[in-house]
């Protein structure tokens, strides 16, 4: 189990890229399933999840060949669909939530997906029925192995048709997207998730040929296709990374340009952290953060105590709550996170009041943080990640703790975050990887 060795308090200054978006890839990279043709993306992340799912789409038979650093291309034109009802696929399925949505598209295509129950982040329940009740409403016949803990979907052919989803999951939405795509008829779906990653799976199945209207809404309708073609799709860089790094930057108490970070399609990020009182500017389409000796929290108008919360897209994306949570820890003011869609994410503030930190936990979806604004620093400790949004909350933490922090199973961090230490030293980060 690998670690990292962070001397907190020093400033940072200078650039840093986002890399593409992990989200993203996982739901375009299963989409290379639905054609024989070659499929190009690029700017993807060099990152654990990622690289194993690029993994398990080569032991079902995908060519696959990398043409630049973050650039790949893809084709499906001989699977082995064998592999999936192997005991290997049951090892390397089970060990990367991402791939439940290789389902989809073999679904559609070949008739048949199988998958075993996914593993991933210990964040709380994420069920995966809004997935399978998509296909069976599609026509497709479901079973479960309890036993060995298999899951399973065959259909001769899908027949398109109207669907109300009871939740607007992200991956079930992709998911049932992929196996819609070349159903028979039409198919809407009400209540799908529009986050900036599921229209640009939707923009890529379009280029392919597939025909989905509503990119954007929470309406999707989809002609179906009898077959996809090839086609080039660039990752957009990621959002959670740029909103971590505007996190950094304030608690470190740096001025720090974050790149090209497509800020059309951040939403609600750039505002939210502005309400807890960070300057940040548009330069293009890079974002400057100042240097701030301290922040102040807004109230809302009525003088009452700013509440942050998330909701689905276009609301605030859950994964930066942690981030919002840890940067308020040294803000003037207070602020109440209300963590709605997850139970078990704020279980971390333990650690961070170990450091000082003056926080709240009211229960698993509510914590109150009573900020510091800079006049007494956290003071570094021993700390392990329980996954990867926490794990670097308590990495920003670190860099802004007084002392030495030691993080351990920071492959939770690794899991989403490229290079982090090596990206980190390049503008000052005092940051030591141990194996």
């Amino acid at each position: 189990m690998a670690t990292f060795v962070i001397e907190g308090g020093h400033k940072l200054s200078g650039e840093i890229t986002p890399q593409g978006a992990k989200n993203e890839a996982l739901q375009v990279l299963c989409a290379v399933l639905l054609t024989e043709e070659k499929v190009t993306i690029s700017n993807i992340p060099d990152i654990r999840d990622v690289n194993k799912l690029i993994y398990i789409l080569g032991e079902l038979g995908v060519k696959i060949e990398q043409i630049a650093n973050d650039t790949y291309t893809f084709q499906a034109d001989a699977i082995n669909l064998e592999y999936l009802e192997s005991e290997k696929f049951k090892q390397d399925g089970s060990s990367l939530r991402g791939s439940i949505m290789i389902v989809g598209p073999l679904l559609a295509r070949f008739g048949k997906g199988y998958i075993p129950r996914p593993g991933g982040d210990k964040i709380g329940r994420r069920r995966l029925d809004t997935h399978f009740e998509g296909f069976i409403k599609l026509g497709a016949t479901f079973r479960y192995n309890k036993d060995e803990k298999f899951y399973g979907v065959e259909a001769d052919y899908l027949t398109g048709t109207n669907m109300l989803l009871d939740e607007a999951s992200v991956t079930g939405t992709a998911n049932i997207v992929m196996a819609a795509v070349m159903a028979r008829g039409i198919t809407t779906i009400y209540n799908a998730a529009c986050e900036p990653y599921l229209q640009q799976l939707c923009k890529m199945l379009n280029s392919m040929g597939a025909k989905i209207r509503g990119v954007g809404s929470n309406l999707l309708i989809i002609e179906g296709v009898q077959v996809l073609k090839g086609c080039y799709h660039r990752i957009l860089p990621d959002m959670i990374e740029i909103g971590s790094w505007i996190g950094m930057a304030a608690m470190t108490k740096s001025s720090i340009t974050i790149k090209n970070v497509s800020w059309d399609d951040l939403g609600l990020i750039p505002r939210v952290f502005q309400k807890i009182g960070i300057n940040l500017e548009r330069r293009g389409d890079d974002i400057f953060i100042p240097e701030q000796d301290s922040y102040e929290i807004q109230n809302f108008i009525d003088g009452s105590i700013l509440t942050v919360s998330d909701a689905p897209w276009p609301g605030f994306t859950p994964d930066l709550l942690s981030i919002i949570l840890v940067v308020a820890t040294q803000a003037k003011g207070s602020v109440l996170i209300h963590q709605k869609m997850f139970e078990s994410r704020l279980f971390f503030v333990d650690k961070l009041i170990d450091m000082g930190a003056k926080v709240i936990l009211c229960d698993p979806h509510r914590a109150t943080v009573i900020g510091m604004d800079h006049e007494f620093s956290l003071k570094g400790t021993v700390m392990t990640s329980p996954d990867i949004r926490a794990g670097i909350s308590l990495l920003i933490a670190a860099l802004s703790a007084k002392g030495t922090s030691t993080i351990h199973n920071i492959e939770q961090i690794d899991r989403g975050y490229q290079n982090i230490d090596t990206r980190l030293r390049a503008i000052g980060a005092k940051i030591t990887r141990v194996e």
